[in-house]
């Protein structure tokens, strides 16, 4: 059984951590995770999946992040104990911390329930970067992929963060994924950043996105999302008057259906797009699916006012855009705020490639030049450049970067 980062069911677990982690006396183990633990992670899922459901709570024996599990699966190294932990999965979600030995203290998870007793020592102390290899394929798995037995595969990491080394990222440039939510990821050199403590992110891990650097994540419960939200809005009644219509055919339906879904939001975007700053007066909070960064909070809502008998779906599509947009500029003000530099944006993802209007609203608002990846597919580029390092053709994560990201570069907005 896997469970979504979407899913927020552990608000209450991520409350509780709060509270401890500031009240018991000993370690704050959020200080590296911006201050404030969410319900989108690690220990607030455990806790509430093992509150909620009996029989996993007396089967489980530990827990596997996603991009843990496939690398083991693939090269059949499953034990628990064993298995090769990803550094970005247990330094952002875990509260993994190498100052902590590890993970939060038996102390600590034990008096934040008696449930968790005895679950820190069936899971991990070390943890990996993306340049490391986990071991080979199997001669099952090699099979199935029609690969050798021989390739060698890389501890797992995030797929935005393998993204962002796809877009090359690079000091002092935000490496921003933009698609159903956003990701919103900064590196910096370690002896440069030194002791300093960002608040209100999504933590600050040694390595999480290339090794041997500091990588820090923020980002959007939703972005994507929120347009999506408005375009199902909206087809609503065409989908049930289309089901109870004799005047076509399934199939003509279906079709009919699928042709308005795609044409939907590139509509609204050319219509939004003309629309007069000074005009419309509608504002909007993209806080559909609460609220990632800054400072966590999912029982946050979203809201639309402003509006009048003149509101029109272009005019609210507008708003809904304008939110997403200043959402992203509180992320980046407070990075700024925390004396981090942002020189520039880099932007991947399927919103970044499809919507010139959102992306220019987003650079409007943010008053930054954005680059625009022109990989198709960046995260896969970038998982690419960290398993030509596993496999030796590169040496570093630096290396593969300016040898492979030549063949796609940016365009500039």
């Amino acid at each position: 059984m896997f469970i979504l980062w979407k899913d927020h069911t552990a608000v209450k677990e991520a409350e509780e951590i709060n509270y401890l982690a500031k009240s018991w006396g000993g370690i704050d183990y959020t200080r590296f995770e911006g201050g404030v633990y969410s319900s989108e992670w690690f220990w607030a899922k455990i806790l509430h999946i093992m509150r909620e459901d009996e029989d996993v709570r007396a089967q489980a024996y530990s827990w596997v992040e996603h991009c843990d599990w496939i690398p083991a699966l693939l090269t059949g190294k499953t034990d628990p104990l064993t298995l090769k932990r990803s550094r970005c999965a247990a330094g952002h979600k875990a509260m993994w911390h190498e100052s902590f030995g590890g993970l939060p203290s038996e102390e600590f998870l034990v008096k934040l329930d008696p449930l968790l007793q005895g679950i820190r020592e069936r899971l991990y102390t070390d943890t990996y970067t993306c340049d490391v290899s986990v071991g080979n394929l199997t001669e099952e798995w090699a099979a199935r992929l029609g690969l050798s037995p021989g390739v060698k595969v890389g501890v797992g990491a995030f797929d935005a963060h393998l993204g962002a080394v796809g877009g090359e990222i690079s000091t002092g440039y935000l490496s921003k994924v933009m698609g159903t939510s956003t990701c919103d990821m900064l590196v910096a050199p370690l002896k440069e950043f030194g002791d300093k403590l960002v608040q209100g992110i999504c933590g600050q891990v040694d390595g999480s996105i290339t090794p041997g650097m500091l990588g820090l994540e923020a980002g959007q419960s939703a972005f994507g999302d929120v347009y999506a939200w408005f375009r199902n809005l909206l087809l609503w009644p065409v989908e049930q008057i289309l089901g109870d219509s004799h005047l076509l055919d399934q199939k003509a339906k279906e079709n009919l259906k699928e042709e308005i879904a795609d044409k939907i939001i590139p509509l609204l975007s050319d219509h939004a797009a003309t629309i007069p700053l000074e005009e419309s007066g509608i504002v909007a909070l993209d806080w559909l699916n609460g609220r990632r960064t800054p400072d966590a909070n999912q029982n946050l809502k979203a809201a639309i006012t402003g509006l009048n008998l003149g509101s029109d779906a272009p005019r609210i599509f507008r708003a809904l855009v304008e939110a997403t947009a200043f959402g992203s500029k509180k992320i980046v003000d407070r990075f700024i705020s925390e004396g981090v530099e942002i020189k520039g944006v880099i932007a991947l993802g399927g919103v970044a490639k499809k919507s010139p209007f959102v992306m220019q609203v987003v650079a409007d608002v943010l008053n930054m030049p954005i680059k625009v990846a022109r990989a198709e597919q960046a995260c896969a580029l970038g998982s690419a450049m960290a398993a030509a390092v596993v496999g030796g053709i590169y040496g570093t994560i630096e290396e593969a970067q300016k040898a492979i990201g030549k063949c796609s570069g940016f365009l500039m907005l």
